[in-house]
Formats: structure tokens, sequence, C-alpha cells
């Protein structure tokens, strides 16, 4: 009667003793979206924890400490290989009880030239051993065209460069989203970093226009009371974003200025009359 009661807690002792132990290092990944417009720089962090007594050794060259991006095509599994001169993260040292979280853009990295669902995964080898984060799957897709051409901009003495600007919208955390792509044609065919401009409300169509001293201007309705104007400073090779500048609606700053200045003028004393006359 004693070997039949103790089998059934002897199995269950050595499942237990089976299970493996928790990993003394951690590393976790996570994206800012699920979804993202082609040519977006596609931002993570990467979260490092080190409850070992090692330490963890990813500044300089050492060959037993590394971190890493595995990158894989959803629908196969078939795995990327990353760019060989970027690198992941900046440099990074963890003595014990230590931790670190790092910004890497995935885009810097891999070339991202299919419009697909994709499968990350941060890992880090440390004396052999690989500690992986969760798997996270993010989509790239084209977004949605605005309703403006696309808008070509030539260079002063380079006839064989040419740069398209094109507006498309994506909606982004159930707010729709208006996204400027660059593409250069010709003899360079270079995908410039896709910026995404903000809350879009489609009520108004968005203007793109490209100056001849090289500032490329859009200009979309935000809200129901203002715009926001977004300037680029476009060389042959350079693309960098300039500022942003919040404007109110021309008609309701108008409507505005008219109470600030009803306001100062300490406002119109009501008609008196009789409660039972309605003119």
């Amino acid at each position: 009667m004693k070997k039949i009661c103790l089998l059934p807690a002897l199995i269950a002792l050595g499942a237990f003793g089976a299970a493996p132990p928790p990993s003394e290092i951690t590393v976790s990944l996570k994206l800012d979206h699920d979804v993202y417009v082609e040519g977006e720089r596609i931002r993570a962090v990467v979260d490092v924890a080190n409850a070992s007594a090692d330490y963890i050794n990813c500044w300089t060259n050492n060959p037993t400490d590394r971190l890493v991006i595995d990158l894989y095509r959803a629908s196969d599994r078939y795995q990327y290989e990353p760019s060989p001169k970027a690198k992941f993260t900046a440099p990074f040292f963890l003595k014990s009880g230590e931790g670190q979280k790092l910004e890497t853009f995935l885009a810097d990295n891999f070339p991202f030239n299919q419009n697909i669902s994709y499968f990350a995964q941060a890992v880090l080898i440390h004396a052999g051993t690989r500690y992986q984060s969760r798997i996270c799957k993010f989509s790239v897709v084209p977004g949605m065209k605005c309703g403006t051409n696309p808008a070509l901009q030539m260079f002063a003495g380079r006839d064989d460069l040419r740069r398209t600007f094109e507006l498309v919208h994506l909606n982004r955390e159930r707010v729709e989203h208006i996204f400027l792509k660059a593409q250069d044609e010709g003899s360079s065919t270079r995908r410039w970093a896709t910026t995404d401009l903000g809350p879009f409300l489609r009520v108004t169509r968005p203007k793109l226009s490209i100056q001849p001293t090289g500032e490329v201007i859009v200009l979309h309705r935000m809200t129901q009371d203002a715009f926001v104007r977004s300037e680029f400073w476009s060389l042959p090779e350079a693309f960098e974003f300039h500022e942003h500048e919040k404007m109110l609606d021309p008609d309701i700053a108008g409507s505005e200025r008219v109470k600030e200045l009803y306001k100062d003028a300490g406002g119109v004393e009501p008609v008196k009359k009789a409660w039972w006359k309605f003119w």
C-alpha cells in the first residue's frame, strides 16, 4: 500500500525536478507598433537584465558576448541576414544585478524590401548560451494614397538623379496618421526614411510642395481647427527633417480673435426686454 501511495508523489517530484530553472539573464524586445509603412525605420527597445553572478560584456569585441536581432519572414520562417556594417545597439556592459534598455532601428540593419509580415526576436549570446526574447510579429505595408499625385524633385547639375515624394495615410492606434515617403530614381534607388507626420483628418486634402532651394513642405489638417506645416531639407546626398509648425485654421483663428476682442472690450450688455416678447 505504501508503494502505491508513494508512486504518484515520486512521479510528481520527478516532473517538478525536470522543469528548467528560471533564467538568471532575461532579454525582452518591444516594438512601438504592429504595422509600419514601408520605409519607416521600425524603432524597437531591447531590455537586458543580468541577475547572474557573471558580467555581460557587449562593450568590446568580445567573442563570447553579443546581442543580435533575428528577423524571419512570417510565411515560411526564412531568416534574413543583417547588414554586416550596422550595429544593432550601442555597446554596453552589465555587472551582476544590473539591467539596460537599448534602442535599435530594425530597418537600419535589414532591407525590408517586401510588404509582408515579419517575426523579430532579440538574442543575447553569453558564454555559449542563447538568451532569447519573445517573438514579435509586425507587418510592413505601402499605406493608402492621400489623393495627391507624387511630387518630383530635380537637382541642378545632377541629371542622373530624381527624387519622388508621396503622401500616404494609415490607421495607427485607432488614429489616422499621414506619412511622407521619399525614393531616389536614376543612378541611385535609395529609399529615404519614411516620416510619420502625425494625426491626419481627411476632410481637407494635404498639400505637398518643393521649393527651388530644396525645402520640401507638407501642409495637412491635424484637427478640426488646426493644421501642421512640416518642413524637410532635400539635397542630392541628404534628406533631413527640419521642423513642425502647428497653425490654426484661418477661419477658426479669425473667430478666436473676435472672441478675444470681445473679451478685452468688456463684452456687450444684452438687450433688456419683457419676457413675453420674442423680437
